[in-house]
């Protein structure tokens, strides 16, 4: 019988396959984007388009919040503050930026023309910052957990609200093409919102971002750093005890979370019939998100992104009756939560579901290849082979005598 570790070498692929299996996602979900601009969107009209634009935002900052609250199990209800930040970063620099390069902030060039890579700069600029907004965060909240931590990300949200809100009012294109970038930083147009954003925002780029949070989310939740944030989020003290360094994976989680939630914002403040003022990202803007992701169930990232769709849907269909939308709103998600207090998925995803292995399959044989789940079903098979063919040290001590 061969060692286990022979028997996880045989499961090593070369670099070409790994390199194909890692990108094949973001290519699929490329093309997904894609297919949705080109032949989605103009099909279904302009309001189901904005309704696809709306999915894919709230799928993504929901998302980025089920990694510290479902992956890590930490209390944040301050995630909208992380999308202020970066949306408000990014309409900064596209909104003085196209008046820098070309006279006016509308809209510049077609599809990947000039404005769009500075919307692309801009969305690039959102995750930075919002990621070292989320260090600052969580470096002091190392040693807090449950509603201590709540009210640090709650403050956060609070503060960046108030700071939006003490800016001054936007330049027009005159005054501010005489003026550097540096001197335009405070004048975000305060309570008053930032007008006057181009609206660069579009499904392919919405998706292409879905894809890339989607699978960077399952790519942590099944690496090592992933599996530390798990044993985090079930006993911190535990974990502790095993050796896992609590504070840095917490931190990583805010940083990762922080920065997804910031492109996120990049692409709420492009969006076409949305105002960029810190009244649309507050706290109900919070409370959303953690709905989301405690609807979808804590951990479950395709229970969140179906959590995201349906709450981002269900508005739109009590439309009419508007009267009684929230209160038919929220009373569908209170029988919800007690008849599925896990949420809809629980802590599982979509195919560790018993319907999905009904229709699919139990999902990955045991090979070059092979899931991990195979893999380690297979060396749990062996294990227990060996264990059947060893005899009990009594019978052997009673062979012996």
């Amino acid at each position: 019988m061969k060692r286990i570790a022979e028997r996880i070498a045989q499961h090593r692929i070369g670099a070409a396959p790994a390199a194909v299996g890692s990108l094949w996602p973001l290519v699929a979900g490329t093309a997904l984007a894609w297919f949705l601009q080109q032949w989605i969107a103009p099909a279904v009209g302009p309001f189901y388009a904005k309704l696809l634009l709306d999915i894919g935002i709230a799928i993504v900052a929901a998302s980025s919040l089920n990694i510290v609250n479902g992956f890590g199990g930490q209390f944040s209800i301050g995630h909208a503050g992380f999308m202020m930040v970066g949306g408000y970063a990014a309409a900064w620099l596209t909104y003085y930026g196209s008046i820098q390069l070309w006279g006016s902030p509308a809209l510049h060039g077609g599809f990947l023309g000039g404005g769009d890579l500075l919307f692309l700069a801009g969305c690039l600029l959102a995750g930075g910052v919002a990621a070292l907004a989320g260090l600052l965060v969580g470096l002091p909240s190392l040693r807090l957990r449950g509603d201590y931590l709540a009210i640090v990300t709650l403050g956060f949200g609070e503060i960046m609200r108030v700071l939006v809100q003490r800016t001054g009012p936007v330049m027009s294109p005159a005054e501010a093409q005489h003026v550097a970038m540096s001197e335009t930083v405070g004048r975000l147009g305060g309570s008053l919102g930032f007008g006057n954003v181009a609206t660069y925002t579009r499904i392919f780029y919405v998706y292409v971002v879905v894809a890339i949070a989607l699978v960077c989310a399952y790519r942590l939740k099944i690496s090592s750093r992933g599996r530390a944030l798990l044993a985090v989020r079930e006993n911190e003290v535990a974990a502790e005890a095993v050796g896992i360094n609590t504070a840095r994976v917490k931190v990583q989680a805010f940083v990762m979370s922080a920065m997804f939630a910031g492109i996120g914002g990049a692409l709420f403040a492009h969006e076409l019939g949305t105002t960029l003022n810190p009244r649309e990202l507050g706290f109900q803007k919070s409370i959303d998100l953690v709905i989301m992701v405690v609807l979808g169930g804590m951990g479950s990232i395709t229970g969140v992104v179906l959590a995201a769709s349906i709450l981002t849907i269900m508005p739109e269909l009590f439309r009419e009756f508007s009267s009684y939308r929230m209160p038919i709103y929220a009373l569908t998600l209170i029988v919800v939560m007690i008849v599925r207090p896990q949420g809809l998925f629980g802590i599982k995803e979509l195919w560790d579901t018993a319907l999905w292995r009904r229709l699919v399959g139990r999902g990955g044989k045991a090979g070059p290849g092979g899931t991990p789940r195979a893999i380690a079903r297979e060396l749990g098979s062996e294990r227990a082979a060996v264990e059947d063919a060893t005899p009990d040290a009594a019978e052997t001590d009673e062979g012996k005598s």
